[in-house]
């Protein structure tokens, strides 16, 4: 207790004035002579060299945070028109490759579960019957209980382990934070000849084959061009001597495929529909349904008459599209991938905008990349929008509160060089900048920073009233808002650290077992924690500014004001000798 007290005391009366001491003398010397314009012009170059250190060190840039997927899906796509019996045969085996590769025991695997033609789509919003669809659920089990082996590795190992299968085309994706966004690559093929299309999207994605281009995991086109389909041939010439039309063989197929209600069965007040049909071994045997036999009443005379269907009808087998998708009235055809591990997407989309620049496409066709980095570069423009408009708004309010526009430049520009901070601080750490996180942590560090700069602006002009003189009432401002303004930018910086790192306690554990659980990393560290790094780099490098640089600029402004205010008064004073 003693002890306690007497490291306060110290603390109190030793280690505070003398802090208090040394910022003084610091503040002191920055506006002596020219020193403050010194300081001013070395913190521009600074912000220009730090543009220009970004540009050279090119830090990871990616639209939301990278994360350790909590799901990993291996989707599997047979051709168009498979049985679901083939593709469940094909599921087994691919299960059986993931049970090889995962261990049937793994302590980090909570389940796997495979799904055959209904809920098979990667596509959350896509509820229909798919036979040809087939999709392995992996679930792992919660971060804490890790012990911090990584799922993303299994990724690369699951995509080994199932590519060699004939017939399958079969991709392994992770689950992705943040809102549903494109795929990283996503190249969109455009054109109204479908010919010349379907022709140019295979030659594009055998050009991007041919290159290996790294970082790119597997390019799938959504073109579907083998779907079997049964032509019915009818003899029209045939038909009309026998006095049939293909209205009536057309509805016998339809009757003898899919049904036609003839009637109603009544139970009371319920009325149930009656479907008359083909029996299941006939419906399903081409041959059996063509030499069934139509009744039908001539048309020539009137007489009731029956044929097979054979007699007026052959049948073709033939490949056909299994869909066509437009976009602007304009027939798409979409290559796409997902990007590996290590690798982002900017950088692995940059490598194919280089190679689509030389591939030689028809002028018919147009070749755009769409996707994530559509995505990306409207949440830019929005988040540079919000950014100037939040600027704007606290100049107007800052204008209005000082009476003065070179005191809220004064301000604002803090905000500014603040992001010096934040560049300089993931380079170091060699972080990477996610477009979302780290612009919405830029966007709330404005409004802390603003706070800071206005308790140092507004004290100053409260002595200068209260008649100091500019230099003593800047100094007696810093000095005297030097706590609160590290009070607050500690507070914020320490309040955000566990977030940052990712530090989580279980506080019911805690209270009731006397164990907090206590671990670092999860979900949310790795979604949240660019946000937070980003205010914690950016207000540690801001309260510099605040407490140096914002006296430095203030006191700048005053005597420049000085100066054109004796310059006017002088050239006043000439005018009016020369009168006299």
């Amino acid at each position: 207790m003693f002890l306690g007290q007497f490291m306060i005391l110290k603390f109190q009366n030793k280690v505070i004035p003398d802090i208090l001491k040394r910022y003084k003398n610091l503040l002191s010397w920055s506006i002596k002579k020219r020193n403050p314009y010194y300081l001013l012009t070395g913190l521009v170059i600074l912000f220009l060299a730090t543009i220009v250190l970004t540009n050279v060190t090119k830090p990871k840039v990616v639209f939301f945070p990278n994360s350790e997927p909590n799901n990993l899906f291996v989707l599997i796509k047979m051709p168009v028109g498979t049985s679901v019996n083939v593709t469940d045969s094909v599921a087994s085996i691919v299960e059986r490759k993931v049970y090889e590769t995962i261990g049937k025991n793994n302590p980090i695997v909570e389940s796997v579960i495979t799904n055959v033609a209904f809920g098979a789509s990667n596509d959350m919003f896509d509820t229909k019957n798919s036979p040809n669809l087939a999709k392995i659920t992996i679930n792992f089990v919660e971060f804490s209980k890790r012990h911090g082996e990584s799922t993303s590795s299994y990724l690369e190992i699951l995509s080994s382990s199932v590519k060699n299968i004939p017939g399958a085309e079969i991709s392994v994706e992770k689950s992705k934070m943040g809102p549903p966004t494109g795929k990283p690559v996503n190249i969109e093929i455009s054109g109204d000849d479908l010919d010349e299309l379907v022709t140019t999207s295979e030659k594009l994605k055998n050009y991007l084959d041919s290159l290996n281009i790294s970082g790119i995991a597997l390019l799938k086109s959504d073109f579907e061009q083998g779907k079997p389909e049964i032509i019915i041939d009818i003899d029209r010439n045939r038909a009309n001597s026998e006095g049939i039309v293909t209205g009536q063989v057309g509805m016998e197929l339809r009757t003898a495929i899919y049904g036609k209600e003839i009637t109603k069965y009544r139970d009371g007040e319920d009325q149930y529909p009656v479907q008359l049909r083909y029996s299941n071994e006939t419906r399903n045997n081409i041959d059996k349904i063509l030499n069934h036999r139509i009744t039908y009443r001539d048309m020539n005379s009137g007489m009731l008459r029956s044929i097979p269907l054979a007699a007026v009808a052959k049948i073709k087998y033939q490949n056909t599209f299994g869909g066509i998708k437009r976009y602007n009235l304009k027939r798409l055809i979409t290559l796409s991938s997902d990007v590996k591990t290590n690798y982002t997407a900017n950088e692995v989309v940059a490598k194919v905008t280089k190679a689509i620049n030389g591939f030689n496409k028809s002028e018919k066709v147009d070749i755009k990349l769409t996707g994530e980095q559509e995505d990306q570069k409207e949440t830019m423009g929005f988040l540079s929008k919000a950014m100037v408009l939040a600027l704007l708004l606290i100049f107007f309010i800052l204008i209005t509160q000082f009476n003065s526009v070179s005191k809220a430049v004064i301000i604002l520009s803090e905000v500014v060089f603040s992001i010096i901070g934040v560049l300089l601080g993931f380079i170091m750490f060699g972080m990477s900048i996610s477009i979302i996180m780290t612009g919405l942590g830029i966007v709330a560090l404005g409004g802390i920073v603003v706070r800071n700069g206005i308790l140092i602006v507004e004290f100053a002009d409260v002595l200068k009233e209260r008649g100091f003189k500019t230099k003593e009432a800047i100094l007696e401002a810093g000095k005297t808002r030097i706590t609160p303004v590290l009070l607050t930018a500690s507070a914020a910086i320490i309040g955000l650290v566990p977030l940052a790192i990712g530090l989580n306690i279980d506080f019911v554990s805690l209270f009731t077992h006397l164990n907090p659980h206590i671990h670092i990393g999860g979900d949310n560290v790795m979604f949240f924690g660019p946000l937070a790094w980003t205010i914690i780099f950016g207000l540690t490098f801001a309260t510099f500014l605040t407490l140096i640089m914002i006296p430095v600029m203030y006191y700048i402004t005053y005597t420049v004001k000085t100066k054109v205010k004796r310059n006017r008064s002088n050239r006043i004073a000439r005018r009016q000798l020369k009168l006299y």
